[in-house]
């Protein structure tokens, strides 16, 4: 079960902040202070190092040690997520299917060896082209009209007990139209050790701030879509990355600080296992986390990770006549759209401007999110991602690109203080089409709702519970498998079907199918040859060869 967010109350999330105000929170994190030198950015002569969830990561980081080479170090360790990072001398090394890395993934306690990968600040370059809130800029934006946020506004403009968290570049949080929203603990720079979230320059995570939560009805520049509290944690370096450890630290430190949502404006194509660990951290313990879904439009099945991830919200862009962004990654993970094109917001050194992206889209749903919380503190992350999705308004684009619908403020504030009770199936199953005696990995865990059971009927009299359930069959044919789920007196079922079929061509030899190749993003389905084996790809995979306890890759044939 996940944390509700009740704020009547001076619960685990309050004093938290509070703790953070005066430092106290750093002792609980769980995270060893990094090298010095460890800025925000890119990383690629690292190494991370997910240990098994029944050792202790220290122990492991021994057992590891000992097999590295003498020019290689570890320099930083979260023991909360589980991992930790070793430099190694050049950035061959530090490749996933290198010597080093194959010798630690034999080390005792090690669940998985990842190259410290970098996602990017999903921002796109375009040139320009009820209640009514002071801020003399407001006629110059759409983004809070579109989303009905005036006449969310005459309800509430949002709360300084609703906490969002932007992990970027960082924030001028000195900024006249945001300083307002920041308390005495402005936020964090995880990679550079320091409490100092300033941006440095970069104008990426202040534009995104001031999106989200610039101050509405102060006289000043422009209206945010909520007033909410503000956390700038530093993820990302000037040039817009930064490193999957950095970024996975930056995800629990808004955790840990009592943040509402955590707002990720970032991503790239390639899955890390630390940071789907610190979103999975972070949902768990009362924090939704909301990100854009990639800049790589046109295209289909191409949202970005951490995005695609099931316990995050994946935003696409929309312009303001509701068509969705040319540059906007579109897919099956996508929740909500939201406007990201021409968006204007705050600057560094007090400055206005437009910038576009599922950057801007991001930050708007979490904006909307936030009002939805302030009128209904009770809510947590379940709550309020169903509420969030279930009041989106459909904008008449494919269920692959707007998902539920256009965020809407008006509709989540209207909820009224009645958190929604629907549950709704989602079945998955991969792969689909298999051999018999083949493994089926059956998936729910994007239903949504408040689930309390899940209940599988697998079409051969089988039956299974649970979230993820394996099964295979015996017989060639085509099985309809059926889940349940239900939660709160509420019941819905989705199914999916699975096809049993005996291939009379052997996939062939090694010969039949490119090498794998750690530059090449794999589409799931994609086959290599690697290792005297034939692998399929399971999901979209980059840098990560196939290995047998790969969550990326499955086994098909040795060669």
């Amino acid at each position: 079960m996940t944390e509700n967010n009740n704020h009547s109350n001076p619960g685990r999330r309050d004093v938290l902040r509070s703790l953070g105000a005066i430092g106290g929170v750093a002792a609980l994190s769980g995270v060893t202070v990094a090298e010095p030198g460890r800025e925000p950015g890119p990383k690629p002569d690292e190494l991370l190092v997910g240990t098994a969830p029944t050792v202790q990561t220290v122990s492991v980081q021994q057992n590891v040690e000992r097999e590295l080479p003498a020019d290689a170090s570890v320099v930083h360790r979260n023991d909360v997520l589980g991992y930790f990072a070793v430099e190694l001398p050049d950035e061959a090394s530090a490749q996933a299917d290198s010597a080093v890395a194959q010798r630690i993934e034999r080390a005792d306690g090690v669940a998985f060896v990842e190259e410290n990968g970098t996602y990017y600040a999903l921002e796109q370059s375009i040139e320009p082209a009820q209640y009514v809130p002071d801020d003399p800029g407001f006629d110059q934006q759409y983004a809070p009209q579109v989303v009905n946020a005036p006449e969310a506004w005459e309800t509430t403009l949002g709360s300084s007990d609703v906490t969002i968290a932007i992990a970027d570049t960082g924030t001028d949080y000195d900024h006249p139209d945001l300083q307002a929203q920041f308390g005495s603990n402005p936020g964090t720079d995880p990679a550079g050790g320091t409490n100092d979230p300033d941006a440095r320059g970069s104008a990426h995570g202040t534009h995104v701030s001031g999106i989200a939560s610039a101050t509405t009805d102060n006289g000043e520049g422009i209206a945010g879509i909520s007033n909410s509290h503000l956390y700038a944690v530093r993820v990302l370096g000037g040039g817009g990355g930064g490193s999957w450890s950095d970024i996975a630290d930056g995800i629990q430190w808004s955790a840990d600080n009592g943040a509402d949502i955590v707002n990720l404006s970032l991503g790239a194509q390639q899955p890390s296992g630390v940071v789907q660990s610190a979103i999975d951290y972070a949902y768990d313990n009362g924090t939704l986390p909301i990100a854009a879904a990639g800049n790589d439009g046109p295209c289909s099945n191409c949202v970005s990770y951490p995005a695609a991830f099931s316990n995050c919200v994946a935003v696409s862009a929309i312009d303001s006549s509701e068509s969705l962004a040319n540059f906007s990654s579109t897919g099956p993970e996508i929740d909500v759209a939201a406007p990201g094109v021409q968006v204007l917001s705050t600057m560094p050194n007090g400055g206005y401007d437009n910038m576009s992206g599922t950057s801007m889209a991001s930050p708007t749903a979490a904006g909307v999110a936030a009002l939805g919380l302030a009128a209904n503190p009770e809510w947590g992350p379940s709550e309020l991602r169903q509420a969030l999705e279930e009041t989106a308004v459909d904008i008449g684009l494919p269920g692959n690109q707007q998902g539920s619908g256009r965020v809407d403020a008006a509709n989540i504030v209207g909820e009224n203080g009645d958190p929604p009770n629907d549950v709704s199936a989602v079945a998955d199953a991969s792969p689909s089409v298999v051999d018999p005696g083949e493994t089926v990995t059956f998936y729910g865990g994007n239903s949504s709702g408040p689930i309390d059971s899940y209940a599988w009927e697998l079409g051969d009299g089988t039956e299974e519970s649970g979230e993820t359930v394996e099964h295979a069959y015996d017989d060639e044919g085509q099985y309809t498998a059926t889940l349940s789920v239900s939660g709160d007196g509420d019941t819905d079922s989705d199914s999916v079907t699975v096809t049993v079929d005996e291939d009379p061509d052997p996939p062939g030899d090694c010969d039949d199918y490119p090498t794998y190749d750690n530059a090449t993003v794999y589409s799931p389905g994609d086959r290599v040859a690697y290792d005297g084996a034939i692998w399929e790809a399971e999901m979209e995979v980059m840098t990560v060869p196939p290995s047998h306890d790969s969550m990326w890759w499955s086994h098909v044939q040795d060669c």
